[in-house]
C-alpha cells in the first residue's frame, strides 16, 4: 500500500483563525478540524497557482469554488466550503493580515432545500422493543441511548459524553453543555427515566474490573466513553433486528423524530428549538414539512368548500324543479 500523502501545515493565518474559533467561539475539536481540513485543501490549491491565503485574489476564489464543482462536490458541501472562506477572509481583515476581503465578493452555489429524514412512530417503537432482544448489557446499554436521543433530541456528540452525574438522581431535566459550550434545559421522559434506572445497575460491565467513569455510556477504549461512530453501527443492526432499511437510520434521524413528531403532535416552533438547542429559529422551522400532509388532508375532509366540491355536480341541462 502507498504511504498516506500528507498535508501541508496551515498557514500561520489560518492556524490563527483556528485558534480564535476555539478561544473565542467554542468551536468543537471536531469543527476545528473539519475547518482546518477545508482551509488546508484551499491553501493547497492556492499553492498550485503560486498564491497565498494573504494575498489571494477574487478570481483565485472563484476557480478554486468551480474546481470544487468539477471534482463533484454536492452544492451543499461547497456552500460549507465557502461559508469557511468567508469567515476566514472576514478575520484576517479584522486582525489586519490584508485589508481587503475577497471571498465577499463569490456568490453562494444554488441549494435545494433538503428535507430531514423522519422515522414513524411506529417505525422508533419498533427500533427500541429490537434492542430487548440484543445481549445482556448491550441491549440495556442500547435501550437507554434510544430512549434519551428519541425523547430529548440530543445531538449524537451530547448523548455519547453525558457525564454519569447528570443522572444520578433520577432527573426530571437534562443540562446539556452543547455548542459553543452553551447550556440548555431539556425534559426527561419517563421511559427515558426507567431505561435509565435500569441501566445504571450493569453500567459496570462496561468497565475493566476496579476502574471508574464519568461517563454515563463509558468504554474502555481511548475517549473513555461509547464513541459516536460505535454508536451508528449498533444503530445499524437494531434497525436490521427491527425490519427497517439501515440507510433510512442514523443518530441524526432520531433526532428529526423527535422535532417532527413533538410538532405534528401540537408542540410550538419555539419549545422544539430551545430542546434542540437551535440558536436560529429558521433552521428547527424545516420540521414543519410533516405537517403539510396532515393538514391538507384535514382540510380535505374537514373544510365545507372541499365537502362542497366532492360532491356530485349538479345537472343544469334540467330546469330547476325538475325532478
Amino acid at each position: 500500500m502507498a504511504p498516506r500523502k500528507q498535508r501541508a501545515p496551515l498557514s500561520h493565518e489560518a492556524e490563527a483563525f483556528i485558534e480564535m474559533m476555539s478561544a473565542e467561539r467554542g468551536a468543537s475539536r471536531n469543527t476545528q478540524a473539519a475547518y482546518s481540513a477545508d482551509l488546508g485543501d484551499l491553501e493547497a490549491f492556492l499553492a498550485r497557482r503560486k498564491q497565498k491565503a494573504a494575498d489571494a485574489d477574487a478570481e483565485a476564489l472563484r476557480a478554486y469554488l468551480k474546481s470544487l464543482d468539477y471534482v463533484g462536490m454536492t452544492p451543499r458541501t461547497v456552500a460549507r466550503r465557502l461559508s469557511v472562506m468567508r469567515q476566514f477572509f472576514r478575520f484576517m481583515v479584522a486582525e489586519h493580515m490584508r485589508a481587503d476581503d475577497p471571498a465577499s465578493a463569490l456568490d453562494s452555489p444554488r441549494l435545494g432545500r433538503p428535507l430531514p429524514k423522519v422515522l414513524s412512530r411506529a417505525e422508533v417503537d419498533r427500533l427500541i422493543e429490537a434492542t430487548k432482544d440484543m445481549d445482556g448489557a448491550d441491549g440495556g446499554r442500547m435501550a437507554t441511548l434510544l430512549e434519551i436521543l428519541y425523547g430529548t433530541g440530543l445531538r449524537v456528540s451530547e448523548l455519547v459524553t453525558l457525564p454519569l452525574a447528570a443522572v444520578e438522581r433520577d432527573p426530571t431535566v437534562l443540562v446539556v453543555r452543547g455548542k459553543g459550550d452553551k447550556e440548555r434545559l431539556v425534559p426527561l421522559s419517563d421511559p427515558a427515566r426507567a431505561a435509565i434506572a435500569a441501566w445504571l445497575p450493569v453500567r459496570g460491565a462496561s468497565l475493566a474490573e476496579g476502574e471508574s467513569s464519568r461517563h454515563l455510556f463509558p468504554s474502555r477504549g481511548r475517549t473513555g466513553h461509547l464513541t459516536r461512530q460505535r454508536f451508528a453501527q449498533l444503530l445499524k443492526e437494531a434497525a436490521l433486528a427491527a425490519g427497517i432499511d439501515p440507510a433510512r437510520v442514523s443518530p441524526h434521524v432520531l433526532r428529526h423524530a423527535f422535532a417532527s413528531h413533538l410538532l405534528e403532535g401540537g408542540a410550538d416552533l419555539r419549545s422544539v428549538q430551545l430542546m434542540l438547542g437551535h440558536a436560529d429559529i429558521a433552521t428547527t422551522q424545516i420540521y414543519t414539512h410533516v405537517l403539510d400532509e396532515k393538514l391538507r388532508t384535514l382540510v380535505q375532509e374537514k373544510h365545507p368548500l372541499a365537502r362542497r366540491r366532492a360532491r356530485r355536480p349538479v345537472d343544469r341541462s334540467r330546469p330547476p324543479g325538475d325532478t
